[in-house]
């Protein structure tokens, strides 16, 4: 499945409008972590959490998946990915981290998805990656043991930082399979359709797998403690699911497709330090100063690794840093190019 990699051939307006929406998706998903921390903490398991999630936001968009009733039968496949990668996948594995690690620790480790999908272009597919792109991965894996203090023995629970991680292997999916179709044109299906449709398949799989009717349903009408503060678990609750999750996933789909991948994501990767300042704030999650250091050398590496494009064609290095290649700058020859990316499980 090819990741589009855009010229940025929209106008400054459509791209600000992009940016605005991407930035949009990075607060919201970023709030995630702190509401639903106080309800794993009062005694929901954390797919339990991820359930209500999922569920009440499939029944939010429900009107948007019988309008778009068409769409499972043209694009089956995406479908199907988007709600086991995108919405189930980086949802169980992120919130089932948090319940073991930081939650800022948690999403530093989810944002090393730029390293992982340069991982696989250069090993799996054995395709040349420029040096700014290599030095991307070693600084954000770098950061990543400063984040973990691996000097101190890898003092964060194990299990946790594995779930970080496969959380962030499903981030790959998330940007991958958010940007199909994106040059459709009037063949493109409905961003909206697709996030409908991806949270319905979610909230499927997540009722196998979290079995709610085994769930406490009586701390959602208790508080939930945020830091010492009580809060009212349906409000915790509502934030996630109508902010953290609706919003989040439309913002961050609209602005992939008006942008691309990469710069979506770069934005994306302020979403760590807003979970961070956030879970500092509200939960009194404090990191040491090196984890402060290693988390914005995670974020530099990233930002190096997912801004660094392809040159002309496949047979050039990618993220080759070619002087003309800029982002928002217009294709002479008005065409988009390509980078070749994991299928329909990245």
């Amino acid at each position: 499945m090819p990741v589009r990699i855009s010229q940025g051939s929209q106008g400054g307006h459509g791209r600000g409008v992009g940016l605005g929406l991407a930035l949009g998706s990075a607060v919201a998903f970023g709030g995630s972590g702190v509401a639903a921390k106080p309800l794993i903490e009062a005694g929901l398991d954390p797919l339990h959490v991820v359930w209500l999630r999922v569920a009440g936001a499939a029944l939010v968009m429900l009107p948007l998946a019988v309008r778009h009733r068409g769409l499972p039968r043209r694009r089956p496949a995406l479908l199907a990915g988007f709600g086991l990668l995108a919405v189930a996948g980086v949802q169980a594995c992120y919130f089932a981290a948090i319940s073991r690690i930081p939650v800022g620790v948690a999403l530093l480790v989810e944002y090393l998805a730029p390293a992982l999908l340069l991982g696989w272009v250069r090993f799996v597919q054995r395709r040349p990656v420029a040096r700014a792109a290599a030095v991307g991965v070693v600084l954000a894996v770098g950061g990543l043991a400063c984040v973990v203090e691996v000097w101190s023995g890898m003092s964060f629970d194990a299990l946790g930082l594995l779930l970080a991680l496969a959380a962030a292997c499903c981030q790959v999916g998330y940007f991958v399979l958010s940007d199909q179709g994106a040059d459709g044109g009037e063949e493109a299906p409905d961003p909206l359709g697709v996030i409908a449709y991806g949270l319905l398949v979610g909230a499927l799989v997540l009722t196998v797998v979290a079995r709610p009717w085994t769930m406490d349903w009586s701390v959602l009408a208790g508080t939930a403690g945020m830091d010492g503060t009580p809060v009212a678990a349906w409000l915790l609750l509502g934030w996630v699911v109508l902010i953290a999750t609706v919003l989040a996933y439309i913002t961050g789909v609209v602005a992939v497709r008006r942008l691309s991948p990469q710069v979506a994501g770069v934005v994306a990767c302020l979403e760590a330090v807003i979970a961070t300042v956030l879970a500092w704030v509200l939960l009194g999650e404090h990191l040491s100063t090196p984890q402060i250091i290693g988390g914005a050398v995670v974020l530099v590496g990233a930002f190096i690794a997912q801004s660094s494009t392809p040159a002309k064609t496949s047979e050039e290095p990618v993220a080759g840093g070619s002087g003309h290649d800029r982002s928002g700058d217009k294709a002479t020859d008005g065409s988009e190019r390509q980078l070749s990316a994991p299928g329909s499980a990245p």
